[in-house]
């Protein structure tokens, strides 16, 4: 049995982390969420490496920018996604450059975070999150055709996951990204545009 995905939320706004958390836990049964309020307490916090970090931009002490560089050197290849109040395209810019996978406002909806998180666990964060424009004419990939047949056959998360040999959580990543993809929010939405739009038999 695959063990939970592990993220540490690190943010110094506890509203927001408990926030977050309980949107994460509810969209992502299978996740683990560490949080803290500082890079510092966050290293504490997860003896090993997480399969994902998500930090607030503005932090109390050592700000999130400058943590980039501690958190790749600590964890390499553990991917980063951005979170910030402001999400001008300077703020954008600073974070990427400093090595974020992603960057993320803090007015999006719940819906559109647990996509980027999602997409970051699944290895394509950065495309997904950063440039709306070109997500939203990005191609689905074969994985996510699959998933998408299935999902047009009425099948749930854990029978496609049987049929595909993947976790429930791997299928669940993939039906985020084809909901956004087609800019829909729910599964029978997201059949009837399919068919429409001629992506299934």
């Amino acid at each position: 049995m695959q063990s939970p995905a592990r993220v540490l939320l690190i943010d110094d706004h506890a509203l927001f982390r408990s926030g977050l958390r309980l949107v994460l836990d509810a969209s992502l049964p299978d996740l683990e969420v560490i949080e803290a309020s500082a890079i510092d307490e966050g290293f504490r916090a997860a003896v090993t490496a997480p399969d994902l970090v998500l930090l607030d931009i503005q932090l109390d002490g050592l700000n999130g920018l400058d943590g980039l560089t501690l958190i790749a050197s600590r964890w390499p290849g553990t991917p980063v996604i951005m979170l910030s109040a402001n999400h001008g395209p300077e703020a954008v810019r600073l974070a990427l450059s400093r090595g974020a996978a992603a960057f993320v406002s803090k007015a999006e909806s719940a819906d559109r975070i647990v996509a980027v998180v999602s997409q970051a666990l699944l290895g394509g964060a950065a495309s997904a999150a950063v440039d709306e424009e070109a997500t939203d004419e990005a191609r689905l990939t074969p994985r996510q055709c699959e998933v998408l047949d299935f999902l047009c056959q009425g099948l749930s998360n854990k029978v496609i996951a049987r049929r595909m040999d993947l976790s429930e959580f791997t299928v669940r990543g993939h039906v985020q990204a084809v909901l956004r993809h087609l800019k829909v929010t729910s599964r029978s939405e997201a059949a009837f545009a399919a068919r429409q739009r001629g992506l299934v038999g």
